[in-house]
Parts: structure tokens; sequence; C-alpha cells
């Protein structure tokens, strides 16, 4: 049943990692920022991010060597020390916050698309697409589909996040960035 999803136990691993980063990442785009809870969710996205990317270079099943997706992976470790570097070493002094959060953030919604591209190449619709073209094509719409939406969120959203949770509701709690000012 699960041939097609995993290969080998480094894919198992993989797989593990990758739903962790998802419930992870999630938790940390929709909690309130700065929290310990925030933290705590966010290291462990970290964590899993980084398994997740690790076990991706030594996944050679698809084209039998380094590929795309190899490269992705790269990307992706770019971009996950870059938010997670300055959060850590708490520099540049003025800068910081504001680079772990823009990193973090498309580091969490890379993680998305690379998962709605995934899903994509696998339904069922996919076996009357056969050529690596075809294929190629639907990880791109997929993954172009999701970063958009990414954008849009931030749009409409990255104000408020850009409080980090120091805008408290009338009972003096941070705000979750997706509940609603009054």
């Amino acid at each position: 049943m699960f041939d097609n999803f995993v290969s080998s136990q480094i894919g198992l691993i993989h797989l593990l990692m990758a739903s962790l980063a998802l419930i992870f990442g999630s938790f940390v785009l929709a909690d309130a920022k700065g929290t310990i809870f925030h933290r705590r969710v966010g290291y462990l996205y970290a964590l899993s991010m980084l398994g997740l990317n690790i076990t991706a270079l030594m996944i050679y099943s698809l084209f039998g060597r380094f590929g795309v997706f190899h490269w992705a992976a790269v990307v992706s470790l770019v971009t996950l020390f870059a938010g997670m570097i300055p959060v850590i070493v708490r520099r540049p002094a003025k800068q910081w916050l504001g680079l772990h959060f823009n990193f973090m953030y498309w580091s969490v919604f890379g993680l998305y698309a690379a998962f709605v591209a995934e899903m994509a190449t696998r339904l069922p619709i996919r076996t009357a697409f056969s050529s690596t073209t075809q294929f190629f094509m639907m990880v791109a719409i997929a993954t172009f589909a999701t970063m958009l939406v990414g954008q849009l969120v931030l749009l409409k959203y990255k104000k408020r996040w850009q409080n980090f949770g120091v805008a408290p509701d009338a009972e003096g709690k941070p705000l979750s960035p997706l509940e609603e000012s009054t």
C-alpha cells in the first residue's frame, strides 16, 4: 500500500520528518509569535526540517542522480539556516527579528509547496500524464499556486505578525496571527 510513498528506510524517515515539519510549521505560523510555545515548537520545526532535508539529499530513487529536488533541499536548508541563525545570535541588532520572520515564513510555505507538489504528482489522474515534462509541469503548477497563496496570506497578515505576539487582546494575552482584530 505504501510502496509508492516509501521505498526505503531513508524514505520512511523522510516521510516522518516531513509530517512532523508540516505539523510543527503550521503551529508556528498559527500561534502567537515570541511565546515560549512558539520557541519550543519552532525548534522542533527546525530539527524536523533539518532531518527532512538531510534525508532528501540521500534519496536518489527518482532519477538516480543529484537533481532538481536535491537543489530544492539545498535552498530549503539555506532558508532554514538564514531564519534560525539571526534568532540564535540576535544579529544584526535591529534586523534579526525581521530576518527570522521572513526566512522562516518562506521556509514553512516552501514546505507546503513541496507537499502540494508531491501530492499533485501522486494523484490518480497523474497516470494520464506519463512524460517527464508533464510531471514537472504538475510540480511547477502546484509549487507556483502554493507560493502564490503564501504571498497572499503574507500580505494579509504581515503587519499583525510583525508585532510578534506583543499586540495583546482585551485580556492582555498575545493574539494569534489568525485571530481577527476587533
